[in-house]
């Protein structure tokens, strides 16, 4: 049986939770949520993946907790492990009666798309993907991932001394192809003769699964890739490790994870999911809801560890590049401006 994991966080004591048969539900006496407790009301997030070391949904979580404690709300994470504890959990949040039921990331997409047209009075956030067609009380934040990624293959292309660069990848999708196609467009627009070699980490556990995501890296650095994009969530773990060998310079993703291979990281593509979960949950409670959201860089949703005011403390290798930053800000404003267009991946 698929479990249904659980954390409570929140401005009240967690309360016991009863599993039950089947989808493993709680009953929680304190929830309050949308059916009239004693507590202002309740969100609840759900996860695709436990949370552990994951970066992008660490950093959701944070940004709930946020909004959570300024809102007054009761905050539960669900933490799923699979399509069908995904599904429980959707389910189980949905007959808490909370005032959101938030998802994150494209993997919850199908269950967004069918629950909440059964459930009309219900308010959902989907943060990083979006249903179609969307239910009309479901609301989406999405990013333009592509526009940051674009950066740091500009990054890439002018620091590279191989000509051979890469990404690693969990899965070859075109929503994860955000990752790699600009990679390497960045990358030519300076050094046309740069070439670029992904690979996708896959298996049972893409975006969590350290071994093969090393065993990957490995094979860009045998290759004589000099600068290489990780893209695969908890599966970075390993290939962080042969770049702190000297693999290759290496690029985070959603945080700053140039701690994670001292010396050998040159930047982050850095994605602002908690600003975003935060002000969604606003708007819905002030009754804003439905509709479509999408951060870019003129949103400031997404972009990259060299732009932000302590990048002189980032520990990342762009830091010692003035140079390569001040060329990175005036290809950001082309990009806000339009006169360059960076081709996205997952549209059509």
């Amino acid at each position: 049986m698929n479990s249904v994991h659980r954390r409570r966080r929140g401005r009240l004591p967690a309360v016991a939770l009863a599993v039950l048969a089947g989808l493993t539900a709680c009953a929680d006496s304190d929830s309050g949520g949308g059916d009239g407790g004693d507590s202002a009301g309740s969100i609840i997030v759900i996860t695709p993946n436990p949370v552990g070391g994951n970066n992008f949904l660490s950093l959701a979580i944070e940004g709930a907790e946020r909004v959570a404690e300024e809102r007054g709300l009761e905050l539960e994470v669900y933490e799923s492990t699979d399509p069908t504890s995904i599904q429980q959990n959707v389910e189980a949040a949905v007959r808490e009666q909370p005032d959101i039921v938030i998802g994150l990331t494209f993997s919850l997409q199908d269950a967004f798309a069918t629950v909440p047209v059964d459930n009309p009075d219900q308010q959902f956030l989907l943060v990083d993907g979006c249903p179609d067609p969307q239910p009309d009380n479901v609301t989406c934040a999405a990013f333009r991932e592509h526009e940051a990624t674009y950066l740091a293959g500009v990054e890439a292309g002018l620091l590279t001394e191989t000509g051979r660069i890469g990404v690693v990848a969990a899965l070859d999708t075109p929503f994860i192809r955000r990752w790699v196609d600009p990679f390497l467009a960045g990358a030519q627009s300076v050094n046309p003769a740069a070439t670029s070699t992904p690979l996708f980490v896959g298996g049972d556990n893409p975006f969590g699964d350290p071994a093969r995501g090393g065993a990957q890296a490995q094979v860009l650095a045998d290759g004589g890739a000099d600068q290489v994009l990780l893209a695969a969530s908890g599966s970075n773990v390993g290939a962080f490790e042969v770049a702190a060998a000297g693999g290759f310079q290496a690029y985070g993703v959603d945080v700053n994870e140039c701690a994670s291979a001292p010396g050998q990281v040159v930047d982050n593509v850095t994605k602002n999911v908690d600003v975003a979960l935060a002000e969604s949950v606003t708007a819905i409670l002030d009754g804003d809801t439905g509709g479509s959201q999408v951060y870019g860089l003129a949103e400031d949703g997404v972009g990259l560890t060299a732009f932000e005011d302590d990048v002189a403390d980032s520990g990342c290798l762009i830091a010692d590049r003035p140079d390569v930053i001040e060329q990175l800000e005036q290809i950001r404003q082309e990009i806000i401006d339009g006169t360059i267009t960076v081709d996205d991946p997952a549209a059509g």
